[in-house]
């Protein structure tokens, strides 16, 4: 295997690989009320947010991008029109942005617009 055909893997967190949606349109959470996130994504005592206010939209999908260990955590709670429209203003790791990215170069499109 040459190195250009390794792999690159980003880490959310020391020892902690960003887990990345396969398809966006795989991500069918909720984009109105309130959400309620678990303590292993949000360990806040206030852990819902009401996606009716775009900051709080924000909040919760940038708390899942970075905590979310498993593909079905990020199916639940992400909706992927709603992930393409607010790409560019979120406020996520280097190492989170640069593999979703990569998986889906269209997010990259929409930071560049």
């Amino acid at each position: 295997m040459s190195a250009s055909a390794t792999p690159v893997i980003h880490l959310a967190r020391p020892h902690r690989p960003v887990v990345v949606a396969g398809t966006l349109s795989e991500l069918s959470g909720p984009t109105t009320g309130l959400v309620e996130l678990p303590l292993r994504l949000w360990w806040h005592p206030q852990r819902a947010f009401d996606l009716g206010h775009h900051t709080m939209l924000l909040w919760m999908y940038e708390n899942v991008l970075r905590e979310a260990i498993r593909v079905d955590e990020l199916r639940r709670y992400l909706d992927g029109a709603t992930l393409e429209n607010v790409w560019a203003e979120l406020n996520i790791p280097r190492a989170v942005r640069a593999a979703w990215e990569t998986r889906h170069p269209r997010l990259r499109a929409r930071v560049a617009a």
